[in-house]
């Protein structure tokens, strides 16, 4: 008799890493796909030999996530993308984030949760009530229109997922450990649950969570995909797939209508300019001989980079702030110039975590929908704001909990892929569901479970992001892109997925390569910090605590603690907070493009060359 999945895979609970491991860059002259799903990369790859370009097959890698790994990403959920165009060498936007429902208000939610005068509350993780319309499914079309080869059909692009979704897929490890982890709160959320669990006589209720190198099918989600290829965004907006996201909300005592669906049909994703920053700090500017950042000869501010990120409702201002914070301490001698000897070390990772704290601390105020209540975004950048914010940092001492408070780490599921393709452009791309599952409520026939994103309004009635009708809460979900100062060409196209972990890791990777000369792999392996954690279900979500992933070492530790942070190391499992992220790194050989890539250990994938 042949082996099956259970001999396959002996153990129910590895070693989050289980084995010794060692990844080499990856590189390739024809485009690459990094992300946590080898399948996934397959179908990008796929749409690459097919004559599609980055755009195009990020398409498809996240049509082929949502089937693979549902627990971190879906259509029913949202997604942000920025685009280097190699024609032009210009970074463009797409924001596929939905917006609250028209009769989302503070009083409503106020009183579906059952909230006292007085009682200051949030909005709960899993309920209809922190439902937002999802947006990945207009996004994706507009990725394709906008920014697409037009040299392949949506459907064509869609195809290898409906494919997965229809033949089976195996589960990976990763994957089947966070659909296990859900299965309860799957079947608690709606009764369509079924669609999303395997088949098992002997399980309760007769359905369980696959295992890993099970085959797992999802015929009612490879027909969502056919519907949305058949019709582009009305095959989503409009009509059956519509009509049972409205009614299981209303079923479970939400407030979504129909309407809510056409509005986000007729507005669609947005095309907003990107946010940059000039980084010149760490030596960068000052490299000449170094094959780099650039050639011998030229410059210091030609060896600058041009970071660049989403501007709000997105988190991606952290990023830049803290970077523009860092330069600033450098400059005025408050850090030194760190050495390849200083990585992760006590002084280092002090400068990393209070840079991030003051750039939180006005994140977590001002970062809301833009089309609703202005954000000053510039003002956040100018040089002279962050020079006076940068005077808050003390080198000998940890910061007290800064004004307008630092928000906490919220353990989210998020995909994060990069996808590089031979004419040199980049597509950097995420997509979320934001907690396991999102809500884990699935519309019937439908395939996917919804989103919770509106766990991310405030219920502080003065509050900026505070909940309104048809308003885009703070997000966490960042795609970045990094260009050469000099002549805008492509540096680096990357991302960390992880909740408010996402610039913490945009911060300490780019570093990684930039301050330390580690290549793209040696990148994502090494050990990360995140500060303030704790989950909105364990309702802590203020906390001044600075975790450090194992292999960061003892000494480190007791550094930190003498500086005030109060510090805790975390392992095996518990690294998931640290996030999983995906680099692709570019240079140029003899005009060519040379892409080289690494992916996150921390995930199931890899990086794949085209």
């Amino acid at each position: 008799m042949p082996l099956n999945s259970r001999a396959i895979f002996p153990s129910s609970d590895p070693d989050f890493i289980s084995f010794p491991s060692r990844r080499s860059v990856v590189h390739s002259l024809n485009g690459i796909v990094t992300c946590t799903q080898p399948l996934a990369a397959q179908a990008g790859q796929q749409i690459l030999r097919d004559g599609g370009n980055a755009a195009d097959a990020a398409v498809a890698v996240a049509a082929a996530l949502n089937i693979t790994e549902p627990s971190s990403t879906g259509i029913g959920g949202d997604m942000f993308c920025l685009f280097y165009d190699a024609r032009d060498k210009k970074v463009k936007a797409i924001n596929g984030s939905g917006r609250s429902s028209k009769n989302a208000s503070l009083i409503q939610m106020r009183r579906d949760l059952g909230l006292d005068s007085g009682d200051p509350g949030k909005v709960a993780v899993r309920t209809t009530h922190h439902v937002t319309t999802p947006g990945a499914a207009g996004g994706w079309v507009d990725t394709v229109e906008e920014f697409g080869s037009k040299k392949l059909s949506l459907e064509h692009i869609l195809m290898p997922a409906i494919e997965l979704g229809e033949s089976g897929f195996p589960v990976s490890e990763l994957a089947s450990f966070f659909w296990r982890e859900s299965e309860d709160m799957i079947k608690k959320a709606s009764p369509n649950f079924g669609e999303l669990l395997k088949s098992d006589n002997h399980a309760p209720d007769k359905k369980r969570a696959p295992l890993p190198g099970e085959i797992m099918v999802n015929p009612t989600l490879a027909q969502t995909f056919r519907l949305l290829a058949k019709h582009g965004k009305e095959g989503f907006y409009s009509g059956p797939v519509a009509e049972a996201i409205v009614k299981v909300l209303r079923d479970l005592g939400g407030h979504y209508e129909l309407d809510d669906l056409t509005d986000h049909l007729q507005q669609g994703a947005d095309s907003p300019d990107p946010v940059k920053l000039r980084f010149n700090g760490q030596g960068i500017g000052k490299v000449r001989s170094q094959a780099i950042d650039g050639q011998a000869g030229r410059s210091a501010d030609e060896h600058g980079i041009d970071i660049w990120e989403h501007p709000p409702n997105g988190q991606g201002i952290v990023a830049l702030m803290a970077f523009g914070i860092l330069e600033e301490l450098e400059r005025t001698g408050k850090i030194p110039t760190f050495t390849e000897r200083d990585h992760n070390t006590a002084p280092y990772l002090h400068a990393i975590i209070e840079s991030l704290r003051i750039a939180f601390a006005d994140a977590n105020w001002f970062v809301t929908d833009s089309a609703v209540s202005k954000v000053p975004t510039h003002e956040m950048l100018a040089p002279s704001y962050l020079a006076e914010r940068a005077k808050l940092f003390n080198p000998n001492k940890a910061s007290d909990i800064i004004h307008r408070g630092s928000p906490a780490h919220s353990h989210c599921d998020t995909v994060y892929f990069a996808v590089t393709d031979r004419h040199g452009n980049a597509c950097s791309f995420i997509n979320s569901n934001f907690s396991g599952f999102g809500t884990c409520i699935i519309p019937k026939d439908t395939g996917f479970t919804l989103q919770n994103r509106g766990a991310g309004f405030s219920l502080e009635a003065d509050h900026p992001n505070v909940i309104a009708p048809r308003k885009r809460p703070y997000h966490t979900i960042i795609p970045a892109m990094v260009t050469n100062a000099s002549d805008q060409s492509l540096h680096t196209c990357y991302g960390v997925m992880g909740g408010f972990m996402q610039p913490q890791g945009h911060v300490q990777v780019l570093l990684n390569m930039l301050t330390f000369k580690y290549n793209p792999q040696a990148a994502l392996d090494a050990p990360r910090i995140c500060i303030g954690a704790g989950t909105p279900d364990q309702g802590k979500v203020l906390d001044r605590t600075v975790y450090l992933e194992e292999g960061i070492g003892e000494e480190v530790v007791r550094g930190l603690r003498a500086l005030g942070h109060e510090v805790e190391v975390l392992k095996g499992w518990e690294r998931g907070m640290f996030g999983r992220g995906q680099v692709v790194r570019c240079h140029v050989e003899g005009g060519r493009n040379v892409f080289s890539a690494g992916s996150d250990p921390r995930g199931d994938g890899a990086a794949f060359p085209a």
